[in-house]
Protein backbone atom coordinates (compact mmCIF):
# COMPACT_ATOMS: atom_id res chain seq x y z
CA UNK A 1 0.00 0.00 0.00
CA UNK A 2 1.25 3.49 -0.81
CA UNK A 3 0.22 6.59 1.52
CA UNK A 4 -1.70 9.16 -0.71
CA UNK A 5 0.01 12.33 -1.50
CA UNK A 6 -0.20 15.09 0.91
CA UNK A 7 -0.67 18.95 -0.41
CA UNK A 8 -0.19 21.34 2.09
CA UNK A 9 -1.09 24.86 1.41
CA UNK A 10 -0.76 27.81 3.49
CA UNK A 11 -3.92 29.48 4.72
CA UNK A 12 -3.32 33.24 4.01
CA UNK A 13 -3.47 35.90 6.87
CA UNK A 14 -6.51 38.28 6.88
CA UNK A 15 -3.60 41.29 6.22
CA UNK A 16 -2.66 39.45 3.81
CA UNK A 17 -5.63 38.87 2.01
CA UNK A 18 -6.66 42.44 2.47
CA UNK A 19 -3.86 43.17 0.53
CA UNK A 20 -4.04 41.06 -2.39
CA UNK A 21 -7.27 42.00 -2.73
CA UNK A 22 -6.27 46.01 -2.45
CA UNK A 23 -3.56 45.25 -5.03
CA UNK A 24 -5.89 43.91 -7.62
CA UNK A 25 -8.86 46.68 -7.23
CA UNK A 26 -6.49 49.68 -7.07
CA UNK A 27 -3.41 50.46 -9.59
CA UNK A 28 -0.48 52.18 -8.76
CA UNK A 29 -1.65 55.79 -8.95
CA UNK A 30 -4.32 55.04 -6.69
CA UNK A 31 -2.23 53.78 -3.98
CA UNK A 32 0.02 56.62 -4.19
CA UNK A 33 -2.74 58.71 -3.62
CA UNK A 34 -4.30 57.35 -0.53
CA UNK A 35 -0.30 57.71 1.01
CA UNK A 36 0.00 60.94 -0.04
CA UNK A 37 -3.53 61.92 1.60
CA UNK A 38 -1.89 59.65 5.01
CA UNK A 39 1.48 61.99 5.05
CA UNK A 40 -0.92 65.28 4.45
CA UNK A 41 -2.81 63.98 7.59
CA UNK A 42 0.50 63.34 9.96
CA UNK A 43 1.38 66.68 8.24
CA UNK A 44 -1.48 68.21 9.45
CA UNK A 45 -1.16 66.80 13.02
CA UNK A 46 2.08 68.08 13.38
CA UNK A 47 1.45 71.53 12.40
CA UNK A 48 -1.63 71.71 15.07
CA UNK A 49 0.85 70.18 17.54
CA UNK A 50 3.14 73.07 16.88
CA UNK A 51 -0.06 75.79 16.30
CA UNK A 52 -0.90 74.59 20.15
CA UNK A 53 2.61 74.62 21.44
CA UNK A 54 3.08 77.88 19.93
CA UNK A 55 -0.44 79.33 21.80
CA UNK A 56 1.22 78.28 25.42
CA UNK A 57 4.48 79.68 24.86
CA UNK A 58 2.66 82.90 24.14
CA UNK A 59 -0.10 82.76 27.01
CA UNK A 60 2.86 81.64 29.46
CA UNK A 61 5.07 85.17 27.80
CA UNK A 62 1.97 87.18 28.20
CA UNK A 63 0.49 86.34 31.26
CA UNK A 64 3.94 86.57 32.90
CA UNK A 65 4.56 90.59 32.30
CA UNK A 66 3.42 92.92 34.32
Amino acid sequence: MQAAPVRATAIPTVTNALRAVESLLMSSGQRTARRNAWTSVLEDRRRAKDRVEAQRVLEQTFTLRP
